[in-house]
């Protein structure tokens, strides 16, 4: 076969265990994910009461356009509809911007431990991948603009970053907009931006106004609890988005995702319930690491990243075997640490009684 050259060096996805896989292979009968940083509580009882209720005639193609469902959210985030782009989740719209603007001869900018798909496009579409080492976790700003040359496309700001959890200052991000040369589009990826309670995390949507080369994208899989549904979405000036639009394809996303979507944002009392929930949840394992002096980076989002001083597929497989389903911190790019999603506090009791054995039987 005639395979493209960036496509030989390319590994396949690896996802996480799912709850049947390891069911069979440990005969274990409760299994807990805590992997993919899913919300532990759902969706709104409001998409499972519409959609029980719902009919559709599954053999027409959905609204390509999605024009019901743009109008809902372009209402609910104040932006002109023209602003919006959809995609199969944000991975399809990441992959649209990347096929639209990067090639040979051109360079993306990002961080070197971040969301792993700005990399994986890259080097699908032939650009040069500068990557920045980050400090303590956060994004180098300084030395992101530093990387940024005549032949930079993007650069890709992860915040909250997955997979450290920590965010961009509202302040920090309008000082490094501000530098950035106005032909290099900036893409602003707020996957888990319903988590964050920080106070200067800012109003990121009022910066499109002025920075007309900043992208933003967000996602209904993590806080809306729709993973499954795949809905994702990009807010830019028109001008980028009818340029996006050309690479789209017709019919991403489907007629059962558009209304999931609609309806859950309309529930923002169940959003604002799981960010309280996700927080205490997350003080709760701050106090347990703290308690056993482990090391970890203060999160935004709904993970963190715990250093366990040791190999992270050891922690990995012995909480597996626990019957708690973590990501391994090695394929991340942090060898000794493990990233766990913040589940319930059922889930989280469980899951801190087995590191507590780990920790008792590793000493």
């Amino acid at each position: 076969m005639k395979w493209k050259e960036q496509v030989l060096p390319l590994k396949p996805y690896q996802p996480g265990k799912s709850i049947e896989e390891v069911r069979k292979e440990l005969g274990l009968e409760q299994i807990v994910k805590l992997a993919s940083n899913e919300n532990p509580y759902g969706q709104s009882p409001k998409v499972r009461e519409a959609l029980a209720n719902i009919m559709f005639n599954y053999a027409i193609y959905p609204d390509g356009y999605a024009a019901d469902f743009r109008q809902a959210l372009a209402s609910f985030l104040q932006v002109d509809s023209k602003q919006l782009i959809f995609g199969n989740g944000t991975d399809e719209v990441i992959e649209i911007i990347s096929r639209s603007l990067l090639e040979e001869n051109k360079n993306t900018v990002m961080a070197e431990r971040t969301f792993p798909q700005y990399k994986h496009n890259a080097i699908l579409d032939g650009a040069e991948i500068r990557e920045v080492p980050i400090v303590d976790g956060a994004h180098d700003l300084e030395g992101m603009l530093a990387a940024i040359d005549d032949n930079t496309a993007i650069v890709w700001l992860c915040s909250p970053n997955n997979p450290t959890g920590t965010y961009i200052p509202q302040q920090q991000l309008e000082d490094f907009l501000a530098k950035v040369p106005k032909d290099v589009l900036v893409v602003l990826d707020e996957a888990y931006r319903e988590y964050v309670t920080a106070d200067d995390y800012g109003d990121t949507i009022a910066l499109l106004a002025l920075y007309p080369n900043l992208m933003i994208t967000r996602t209904f899989s993590k806080i809306y609890g729709l993973a499954g549904f795949r809905v994702g979405y990009g807010i830019a000036a028109e001008a980028i988005i009818t340029k996006l639009e050309s690479v789209r394809q017709p019919f991403n996303t489907n007629v059962l995702g558009q209304r999931a979507a609609a309806i859950a944002l309309s529930d923002q009392d169940f959003v604002a319930e799981c960010r309280r929930l996700n927080r205490e949840g997350m003080e709760r394992l701050y106090a347990f690491c703290d308690e056993h002096q482990l090391s970890y980076y203060p999160s935004q989002g709904n993970f963190i990243l715990i250093d366990f001083g040791c190999d992270g597929e050891v922690v990995f497989q012995y909480l597996l075997k626990q019957g708690y389903i973590v990501r391994s911190g090695p394929a991340l790019g942090f060898p000794t640490c493990v990233r766990i999603t913040v589940g319930n506090e059922e889930q989280i009791t469980g899951l801190i009684e087995a590191i507590t054995r780990f920790l008792q039987e590793n000493k």
